[in-house]
């Protein structure tokens, strides 16, 4: 990106605080090697959004969603996986029940601006309500949820005077998030859509609007940007899974465009995130169609139950951890038919215990669980 200018250090009196400049400007792209990576990256893309056509793609969105929910709730420090993402509160463990909700909210968050960008465009009333949803009733609910922060914040250190990045003062949050929304609803801007969510994103945790909250809603940012764009027909590219795994380089990167004014090494570093995130995407739905193809085969000899079977699999492509509670609401069927249809579950591999009690036993869907890990 040429002649990119991320900003400047400003005294506060006590403190020095980072000030961005707009981004919402004509840009020019003059490097081969990122614009190689991007025609790359809209072609992996293209391939990923092509099975919203060929797939039953909303029986597999909350598995998506609880992907991303985990791993982008890890890198904030939390600890809940696949699995416990699709328990009852109830089913988790006192110590993991502060965890286990923040990942729920940010399902709940994700689902509710998807929906949301049916009527509102991709703008800061939507950016403050997904916030809302994020800290409701959870840690850092007494942060100003759904609203940008009214004092200064910091990155890293004890204090601010020790802070790894000081984000910009609190009175400039408007303009600058005004400017946020003015660069990603421009359509006359000729900037490749991947390049101007890279720089809305990094842009976005750069001014760090929210006291608590900014890096989830960061990252959920760049999935609502792409569906809203239409590049993505259902929210199936997350790129906490890649963030997460190259944590270091993603802070470093971010850093490296403020202090350095080098942009291209942070979205050469989103590209690749698209490309890896997306051949993976593919490979998970190319897994999850020769699964069904398998499941159909097993599915023939559970006889006359075969109807309540796949009934039974239905569910699980949503919801991959059962109980026998759960099996009787789908079946409608007596105890003991239940009981049969959960051993020949069993014996057929398609679920495996994992609660390891004798009473209130839990079943997973294990070869559908590991094509998300």
């Amino acid at each position: 990106m040429k002649n990119f200018k991320a900003g400047g250090v400003t005294n506060q009196g006590y403190y020095k605080s980072f000030q961005p400049e707009n981004i919402n400007r004509d840009w020019q792209v003059d490097d081969m090697q990122l614009l190689s990576l991007l025609s790359k990256a809209d072609r992996d893309l293209g391939r990923l959004d092509m099975y919203s056509e060929y797939v039953h793609i909303d029986l597999y969105i909350r598995m998506h969603i609880a992907k991303e929910a985990t791993q982008s709730s890890k890198i904030e420090g939390t600890r809940t996986n696949m699995e416990e993402a699709f328990l009852e509160k109830d089913e988790i463990s006192m110590e993991k029940r502060d965890d286990w909700e923040e990942v729920q909210n940010y399902i709940s968050a994700m689902n509710e601006a998807v929906k949301q960008l049916q009527t509102l465009p991709f703008s800061s009333r939507l950016i403050r309500q997904t916030h809302k949803i994020l800290l409701q009733g959870v840690r850092g609910r007494h942060k100003q949820p759904g609203e940008y922060r009214t004092s200064q914040n910091w990155i890293g250190g004890a204090s601010i005077n020790d802070a790894v990045f000081v984000p910009p003062v609190h009175t400039s949050i408007a303009d600058l998030m005004s400017d946020i929304e003015k660069f990603a609803n421009d359509e006359l801007n000729p900037l490749p859509d991947l390049l101007k969510i890279g720089l809305i994103h990094y842009q976005f945790e750069t001014i760090h609007p929210f006291l608590d909250g900014n890096g989830r809603v960061g990252r959920l940012l760049i999935t609502l940007y792409l569906v809203n764009k239409g590049i993505l027909k259902q929210p199936i590219l997350y790129l906490s899974d890649y963030f997460e795994r190259n944590r270091t380089l993603y802070y470093d990167n971010l850093m490296r465009a403020r202090t350095h004014n080098d942009i291209n090494q942070w979205l050469k570093f989103f590209l690749v995130g698209v490309i890896e995130i997306s051949k993976i995407g593919v490979k998970t739905f190319d897994g999850i169609l020769q699964l069904k193809r398998n499941l159909e085969i097993k599915l023939q000899s559970f006889g006359t139950r075969a109807a309540e079977a796949k009934k039974i699999v239905e569910y699980l492509y949503e919801q991959p951890v059962i109980d026998v509670a759960r099996i009787e609401a789908i079946t409608s069927k007596s105890k003991a038919t239940n009981y049969k249809l959960l051993a020949d579950f069993e014996r057929l591999e398609i679920l495996q215990e994992v609660s390891g009690g004798q009473r209130n036993k839990l079943y997973v869907f294990k070869d559908y669980l590991d094509l998300f890990r």
